[in-house]
């Protein structure tokens, strides 16, 4: 690591907690603030609602991060307020000198090299604008996302701020929606950057580093020497998430490709007792595969097919409506339902957040906290000409109740509409109301249905049926995303005998599985712990653009025969270490 960002690193972590404490004895000397956020739209919404829309805008160096200025009360005191934003990351991990050309070393020696955190050429402008503004002040308040992510982004602008000024002060400001509440709050409650968070950043960005270089150079060269014509211009690219992600999708494929399907038998009945009405039996064996045996059975129904009434049952049915929304569903969601990738949804959905539409996108949190209170959210939803007069009777029923889940990340509550809008236009109009359309379902009650289920007996083997009436939609009504059907079935009663109008014995195969929906991909990182919700979308999309894998008509992934040779030659190679 370099002299420079080593030295700061010292700094911020001998003397940060000491800073801290020593600023919330000197606050009547700050007069002028830094705030930082991560984007500039960010900047711009947060920057609004601190100057009550009076904030005067000015040109940094960037030209696409703004500046903003307005009086605040902070501190207990009015102080000038400077609002500027990054644009994610401003410092970049590479290795020093003559390591970061391909062919300079062997690539394991990667996993020793020194590396460096230095600012992105392309950012240089957004960092001398931070030097410069930070030299005129006696505090710096980060405002970015409050994330591990936007926790290192914090400490990369701390050590910036620092360099130029080691004593000025620092403080962060916790928020999880860009509401005039939310960012009120924010302010009376200003905390200290969490450094811990930050240092596991710090390792994640490291380890990929030299993970990611070492193997990637390596099966890069190796491979270009193998296939000079067909790989000489491409990059082959390795990461310890991007690689299980694309081995999903290979074994999933292969599980096709060896699938055997099996025939199986099984008898069916139906009943007709009108031309209006009919109702199909199944059998409560589902099916066998031996046809012998299943064709002994039939013939003892088709002997004897009187049919007797040996039971009917009515319960009470629901339909669950859907948990608070956290980042993973957010995305498996509009995969399913939406036809937006995860990077589609979750870009739009930064864009809904930094607005102020919606609250921060990137949650593991599927449970509203006990102090925060919903109703006021929904009250803004009832001018809408579409759900307004849904949202209205959530109020009318007693307010919301939204049936919890069980995860929270003690950081963010889960995703919900924060603001009203109506003037949304495409893509973002559609997630915008699927947010809108989701909170207020879970905050509703579950569809309630009776189900009648009629079990019959013909030659001791015994078949049923179920029919379904929806008694009151209720969640259904606001969420089109689910469906429930009525299922009218014909009245029957306990011993009553018919014949049936057809017994069947049908024949049919075994199917093998599908290839996976991004959807499917997600829910398999998710389980096997790959990556995690900000990043889903990244690994996804990096297999893609690699050409890894490809898209089928109806949207599914197709390894590419690169992404096949990869893993299978790993797989082959393991087999025969063994």
């Amino acid at each position: 690591m370099n002299v420079f960002y080593r030295s700061i690193r010292e700094t911020v972590q001998g003397h940060f907690y000491r800073s801290i404490s020593v600023s919330m004895n000197r606050r009547t000397q700050i007069k002028r603030v830094l705030c930082v956020a991560e984007k500039n739209d960010a900047a711009k919404g947060i920057a609004e609602i601190m100057s009550n829309g009076r904030s005067r805008r000015r040109e940094g160096l960037s030209v696409y991060n703004k500046i903003y200025e307005f009086e605040y009360n902070l501190f207990g005191q009015n102080v000038t307020v400077t609002m500027t934003s990054v644009s994610g990351h401003l410092l970049g991990l590479n290795f020093t000198g003559h390591m970061q050309k391909w062919h300079s070393c062997n690539p394991v020696s990667l996993f020793d090299a020194e590396v460096q955190k230095s600012c992105l050429a392309n950012f240089l402008p957004i960092k001398r604008t931070l030097e410069q503004e930070a030299r005129l002040c006696q505090a710096l308040i980060i405002w970015t996302d409050c994330d591990r992510e936007g926790e290192n982004i914090g400490f990369e602008i701390i050590d910036v701020c620092k360099a130029v000024k080691p004593n000025i002060q620092v403080f962060r400001a916790r928020f999880s929606e860009i509401t005039p509440n939310s960012i009120r709050r924010a302010c009376e409650t200003l905390t200290e950057p969490d450094i811990n968070l930050s240092d596991a950043v710090d390792v994640r960005q490291e380890l990929d580093l030299r993970i990611g270089a070492s193997f990637t150079r390596f099966q890069t060269l190796r491979f270009q020497k193998i296939f000079p014509e067909s790989l000489s211009d491409q990059l082959i690219s390795y990461g310890s998430c991007q690689f299980p992600t694309l081995g999903f999708v290979v074994e999933r494929f292969k599980a096709i490709q060896s699938f055997v399907p099996e025939t199986f038998f099984k008898i069916k009945v139906v009943h007709e007792p009108n031309e209006e009405e009919s109702v199909e039996f199944s059998w409560k064996r589902n099916r066998l595969f031996s046809h012998t045996a299943c064709l002994v059975l039939y013939q003892m129904c088709m002997e004897d097919p009187t049919s007797k009434v040996i039971s009917v049952t009515s319960k009470p049915k629901s339909k669950w409506r859907p948990q608070p929304l956290d980042t993973v569903e957010l995305e498996k969601m509009s995969s399913r339902k939406l036809r937006l990738s995860a990077k589609e949804c979750m870009t739009i959905a930064e864009k809904l957040y930094t607005k102020g539409f919606i609250s921060y996108p990137r949650t593991e949190t599927n449970m509203f906290p006990k102090n925060l209170n919903l109703t006021p959210l929904i009250v803004q939803q009832t001018q809408d000409n579409e759900w307004g007069n849904f949202a209205q009777s959530i109020l009318d029923s007693g307010g919301p109740t939204p049936r919890n889940g069980n995860k929270t990340d003690q950081a963010h509550p889960p995703i919900h509409p924060t603001k009203y809008t109506n003037r949304l236009q495409g893509n973002e109009r559609t997630l915008y109301d699927f947010i809108v359309r989701h909170f207020l379902a879970c905050c509703s009650k579950d569809a309630q249905g009776q189900e009648v289920t009629v079990e019959i007996d013909i030659a001791e083997e015994r078949f049923s049926a179920s029919g379904l009436t929806i008694l009151a939609r209720n969640y259904l009504d606001v969420y089109p995303y689910e469906k429930w059907f009525n299922k009218v079935i014909p009245h029957y009663t306990p011993d009553t005998i018919f014949q049936p109008t057809a017994i069947e014995m049908v024949e049919g195969q075994t199917n093998p599985p599908q290839l996976l929906t991004e959807a499917d991909l997600i829910s398999l990182m998710e389980k096997h712990g790959i990556g995690t919700d900000a990043t889903h979308a990244e690994h996804i999309e990096t297999i893609k653009s690699r050409m890894y894998v490809g898209l089928t008509s109806d949207q599914r992934f197709l390894p590419g025969e690169l992404g096949m040779g990869l893993v299978e030659g790993k797989t082959d190679s393991r087999q025969l270490k063994k």
